[in-house]
């Protein structure tokens, strides 16, 4: 069989080439199971539910010069799959510094840049560890692309028609998993127009000025993303590390911040946001960190494609800069703030342009690149990621899936990265940071349940 090779697309590129010692660009997750999975019915599940996408067969040749996706000659998923063990007792606590160890080790980019490792040994089942590079694709697509493998969604029957075509055929994997996407709701669409004008206003910045004053959203959005000053001077920013550490909450019941939503006309993404924002003010308060104006912005990401289209992998996303109100003490007073700016944020060109910019940056020199990445990671502390995920209980190979969570890698110099994830009727949410500076992620996590306690006292 001919072997496959094709450019990575410009946004791929910018992502590949913002790799460091001190921020791996890499996806990490991980994955608890009921019941433990066999290693080896694992590994030919995996063979025929994920390898259908051609990607995952695929390594990047010349990643610094002129990166390409090339077959992997020597392709073999014992090379991406291991076993490993826990040490006693095999608990959360085990497996969470397990799961940081394998945030800090890079990908090896001699074969396709994934790879999974299943912990046979956690309580009565299993986990899974799984790592890929932000370069395959976004978070959004590899989420949906791993739970289109789970049994409720994967059609077997396909897989012969798959197969005859060489396992490449978009018709076919749309089929397979397009189920996935009545489960992921809020895809925000971006028009080929408006993608256009944003990397025009980049590529004429002497149209910046002139957009801004005629007070039209792509001038305004990228006028603020190339004037948006440093954020504050907290413990959240600062040299970086190369040490990572993670940590996850206990579930969270989804309607109950459902309801707390509702009492202000708000969505769920604006209560979480809010509970971030209250865990940071707490966290400050107790390093005896000022915050009262205290700026300090999280970037989000915006999913910018259908998601029935999410199996064609690569980047297609854009970020809006959200600045958290950590000076208001009242949980219900942050929370109208929240959504008062979440709603000003929904209605503007930001995501689009800063997509725009991700497509630039991929084909300009690499020098380039790294002024504009830094440029834009210092006007913000942390990311945010809220992932929607299904709302039943999902099973691989027969085994339920009880809980997952899923980190996104952190830009230039921001430290600390927040994941929300939901799932079969509950919330949790995952903390990331750079030790150098945040060495206990747990105590964001719990101070965020503090403040979920008291923001759901005020709405009782």
């Amino acid at each position: 069989m001919a072997s496959h090779r094709q450019p990575l697309a410009s946004a791929d590129v910018a992502w590949l080439r913002m790799e460091r010692p001190t921020n791996l660009m890499m996806i990490t997750g991980v994955i608890m199971f009921d019941a433990p999975l066999d290693a080896q019915a694992f590994k030919s599940m995996l063979e025929e539910r994920l390898l259908i996408f051609h990607r995952f067969k695929q390594r990047v040749t010349d990643p610094h010069s002129n990166p390409h996706w090339e077959d992997d000659p020597h392709f073999s998923v014992d090379r991406h799959v291991h076993r490993i063990a826990l040490p006693r007792p095999g608990g959360p606590q085990e497996l969470k510094d397990l799961v940081s160890d394998f945030m800090n080790a890079p990908l090896d980019f001699n074969k396709p840049p994934w790879d999974m490792h299943l912990v046979e040994d956690f309580g009565e089942g299993c986990a899974l560890i799984v790592r890929l590079h932000h370069c395959i694709a976004d978070g959004i697509a590899l989420i949906h692309v791993l739970l289109s493998m789970a049994d409720e969604y994967f059609d077997a029957s396909k897989l012969p028609a798959v197969r005859k075509q060489r396992q490449r055929d978009d018709g076919v994997l749309t089929s397979l998993v397009r189920p996935v996407a009545k489960v992921v709701t809020g895809t925000v669409k971006a028009t080929g127009a408006v993608l256009h004008e944003g990397m025009e206003m980049i590529l004429r910045p002497s149209r910046i000025l002139e957009r801004a004053k005629q007070g039209m959203s792509i001038g305004a959005a990228t006028s603020k993303l190339l004037l948006m000053g440093a954020d504050s001077d907290t413990v959240f920013k600062g040299e970086l590390g190369v040490t990572k550490r993670a940590a996850w909450s206990e579930p969270m019941a989804l309607q109950t911040i459902k309801d707390i939503g509702l009492g202000v006309g708000g969505k769920i993404n604006d209560v979480l946001l809010a509970t971030v924002a209250g865990a940071f003010r707490r966290y400050l308060l107790a390093h005896d960190e000022p915050v009262e104006e205290v700026n300090i912005r999280a970037t989000i990401p915006v999913n910018l494609r259908p998601l029935d289209e999410a199996h064609r992998l690569g980047n297609h996303f854009g970020l809006v800069f959200l600045s958290l109100p950590v000076g208001l003490a009242d949980p219900e007073a942050r929370l109208h703030e929240v959504k008062r700016r979440m709603d000003r944020l929904k209605y503007s060109a930001e995501a689009p342009v800063t997509l725009g910019i991700l497509q630039i940056l991929g084909s300009v020199p690499n020098e380039v690149q790294t002024q504009v990445v830094n440029l834009l990671s210092r006007s913000a502390s942390t990311v945010m990621t809220n992932v929607p995920g299904p709302r039943e209980k999902l099973h691989f190979l027969g085994s339920g899936l009880g809980q997952m969570m899923f980190w996104v890698p952190r830009t230039g110099s921001v430290s600390t990265g927040v994941s929300i994830i939901s799932y079969n009727g509950e919330v949790t949410l995952g903390v990331a940071t750079d030790v150098q500076l945040i060495p206990d992620p747990e105590a964001i996590v719990a101070a965020f349940h503090e403040e979920f306690d008291a923001l759901q006292q005020q709405f009782a």
